[in-house]
């Protein structure tokens, strides 16, 4: 999330929080695609992390950025920790271990949003090449431990470094090392929500295998082709996972809010302080009766911070997250928020995916999840393979995508971002699987390649 929210209304009804969520809504001609990634900054005379000061560093990227783009910085104290685009949208910020991060506008179509993305990795080369920072797409980082990680100076992360090791053994390994590829997709009214809902979180793990990139921990294949993806199932199952009960009878906007409200809460942000309150509930400061802040009750600023604390296979806030994906090279970026759109967009392929997954059970899908980080494409549902699945749903968004004819200057319609999803599916791999060949093969046992071959 790249800035947190201000709107110090409050809200006096749980109907409040339910119309936030509808204003979410809107006419078909009106749907975007947003695309947010993330990407760890590495020293590129020693492929170590940057810290967050120094002469290089990322502080002095932010204020490149910041020179270089124009845009409002968004400050924490003395410190600059993003900025935002205030004409159209995009924000720049950083997650917890310092990787950097591009909250993209939502666009029209996926050329634009690749168009945003190709323009943001040079405008960061050109600041990043004369301090000596290169930039990594990859799920996990391949050869930093937790200790060689820089801390970002950001309250909520404070607070978040303190609560994880309580509730799950490995959320400190999704702040700090990790990184994923994101899209936001919009949705006409709740029935849409809900199918659109449904689909993409019986899908997710299809996406999983898709874009499943870290395969290597401190040096060494950890077992996993997503083990980013495997990190989420420890690190806090009260606010992550596939949401079974999406699925029952009665989902809605509503029933959206009642999870939420017991979702344990991380903050209460006030003016510039964040006052630490991990684990409570927000259903008490609803009924202002939160330890701490003794009735307080909370405004849409604490809402819509505490919905950006939520990390399902799939979050609802006005609009819809795609979650599973590992970050990547830049050509497959793109490629997920064209996946989505071609599934989610097109009536006929939404249905055709829905008809493909309703019968799943809850077991299915779990199961399936669960076996996607280690398996990849061999992982199983209905005896039926990821791969074969994955092939059916590319042909599927292919179809999508082209009836929706937006084309670039060059004529070609949105299916060309799915070229680097169609040839993983030739050649039946992964991409994880790809760089475990290059570390068996040619680079000799070796991740440091990974920094020259496969950097920005």
């Amino acid at each position: 999330m790249a800035r947190d929210q201000v709107d110090m209304t409050p809200i006096e009804t749980r109907d409040e929080l339910v119309a936030w969520l509808e204003a979410g809504c809107k006419p078909k001609a009106q749907f975007r695609v947003g695309t947010e990634h993330e990407k760890f900054a590495f020293t590129v005379a020693d492929h170590r992390p940057v810290p967050y000061s120094g002469k290089r560093s990322i502080h002095s990227l932010l204020d490149g950025m910041h020179e270089l783009l124009g845009w409002d910085p968004i400050m924490e104290g003395d410190n600059i920790i993003g900025m935002f685009d205030v004409t159209g949208g995009g924000a720049i910020s950083l997650e917890p271990g310092g990787q950097f991060e591009l909250s993209g506008a939502p666009y029209d179509n996926v050329h634009q949003t690749a168009a945003e993305l190709m323009a943001h990795l040079a405008q960061v080369r050109e600041v990043a090449k004369p301090l000596g920072i290169g930039f990594l797409g990859i799920g996990m980082t391949p050869n930093w431990t937790r200790g060689d990680m820089p801390k970002m100076p950001k309250g909520r992360y404070k607070i978040m470094t303190a609560y994880m090791p309580k509730v799950g053994k490995l959320g400190l390994d999704m702040m700090y090392r990790t990184c994923t590829v994101q899209a936001n997709l919009d949705f006409a009214n709740e029935a849409d929500m809900v199918k659109k809902l449904r689909v993409s979180l019986a899908l997710q793990p299809v996406a999983t295998a898709l874009f499943a990139n870290s395969p290597f921990t401190e040096g060494k294949p950890n077992g996993f082709l997503s083990m980013r993806s495997q990190i989420w199932t420890d690190t806090d199952n009260q606010r992550a996972g596939m949401l079974p009960w999406a699925f029952e009878n009665g989902m809605g906007f509503e029933r959206w809010v009642d999870y939420a409200l017991d979702v344990p809460m991380y903050f209460v942000k006030r003016g510039d302080n964040y006052i630490d309150v991990a684990g409570k509930s927000f259903r008490d400061f609803f009924a202002g009766k939160l330890a701490g802040l003794p009735g307080e009750r909370p405004t849409i600023s604490d809402w819509a911070n505490h919905l950006s604390t939520i990390f399902p296979e799939v979050r609802l806030k006005r609009y819809l997250e795609m979650r599973g994906a590992d970050g990547g090279p830049w050509p497959r970026l793109p490629s997920l928020s064209a996946f989505w759109v071609g599934l989610l967009y097109d009536d006929d392929v939404l249905e055709a995916c829905w008809d493909l997954v309703k019968s799943w059970t809850a077991e299915e899908r779990q199961r399936l999840r669960d076996e996607v980080p280690k398996l990849g494409f061999k992982a199983q549902v209905r005896n039926r393979d990821v791969l074969s699945l994955a092939d059916e749903l590319v042909r599927l968004c292919s179809q999508g995508l082209g009836r929706r004819k937006r084309f670039d200057r060059n004529g070609r319609d949105e299916t060309r971002y799915l070229r680097p999803l169609e040839e993983s599916i030739a050649r039946g791999i992964t991409p994880a699987e790809e760089l475990l060949e290059r570390f068996h093969g040619e680079w000799g046992g070796s991740v440091d390649p990974i920094f020259e071959e496969y950097a920005y």
